[in-house]
């Protein structure tokens, strides 16, 4: 990399590596590789953020490559320390990334430490409206023109998707949340939720919070204001009131689509 393309200097040696990684597995089917999330919103943080990626490729990726890049993802994880535990991300041939359709397919794909190969659900109409509206282009042209623009109606659907195929049975059982790192974590996702839900658009974890401070009822601002600003080590044990507002996002979602 020519360029230094984030502000973190331990982010930009991991995706150095991984860079070199991908185009030298890739060959020439190696399109590009793109930052969205928190990394391209500007909301990164080291103690609690995803280093997420994408990597294009130009047509289908072969079973030897798929080897390969498990193996290439197992020696980062090996030496690129911490950090390179947080890489999140797939490999995705640039034809498939132009509208969101739902299929059987799969994907090779990195997430806590693990390669497989996963489906795309309906979360990735929220992350084709990311990758072309924000994506940071590491290596590769833009996806500008490679993506379809997601309506407004489009994101709020497919947050109420995942509402309630993913946050709706925890409150029946909730053994992920009683962690705090992930109750601060479900907080932020529910205002990220709601202001979707409100506006048509995503916004990051961060901005979506303090919108939601300023909006919802005050009942909720202490929960928001302790999640945004946890740090890994601390307690939350509000696990009754975080239920209690993902019962609320989830009933704003059900209502508007009702």
């Amino acid at each position: 990399m020519s360029v230094q393309p984030t502000p973190h200097r331990d982010v930009n040696d991991l995706l150095e590596k991984l860079l070199s990684g991908a185009q030298s597995v890739l060959e020439n089917n190696f399109a590009g590789l793109y930052l969205y999330g928190s990394l391209a919103s500007g909301d990164f943080d080291s103690q609690t953020s995803d280093v997420d990626f994408v990597v294009v490729t130009f047509d289908e990726i072969s079973d030897e490559a798929i080897r390969s890049l498990k193996a290439m993802h197992e020696n980062l994880w090996q030496s690129g320390g911490k950090l390179a535990a947080k890489l999140e991300g797939s490999y995705v041939p640039l034809g498939d990334l132009q509208r969101y359709e739902s299929s059987e397919k799969e994907y090779p794909s990195v997430n806590e430490g693990k390669f497989y190969l996963g489906r795309h659900g309906s979360d990735w109409i929220i992350q084709r409206h990311i990758l072309r509206e924000q994506a940071v282009a590491i290596a590769g042209a833009s996806l500008k023109n490679s993506i379809d623009r997601v309506q407004p109606d489009d994101l709020r659907q497919a947050v109420a998707d995942l509402l309630n195929e993913w946050w709706s049975p925890m409150l029946e059982n909730p053994a992920f949340i009683k962690d705090d790192e992930y109750q601060a974590y479900a907080v932020l996702t529910m205002c990220r939720a709601l202001f979707t839900l409100e506006h048509g658009t995503i916004a990051s974890k961060p901005a979506s919070a303090r919108w939601a401070q300023e909006t919802l009822d005050k009942s909720w601002t202490k929960l928001i204001e302790q999640s945004l600003n946890w740090r890994r080590g601390e307690q939350i044990n509000k696990l009754n009131e975080v239920l209690s507002f993902i019962r609320y996002t989830v009933d704003a979602a059900n209502n508007q689509f009702q």
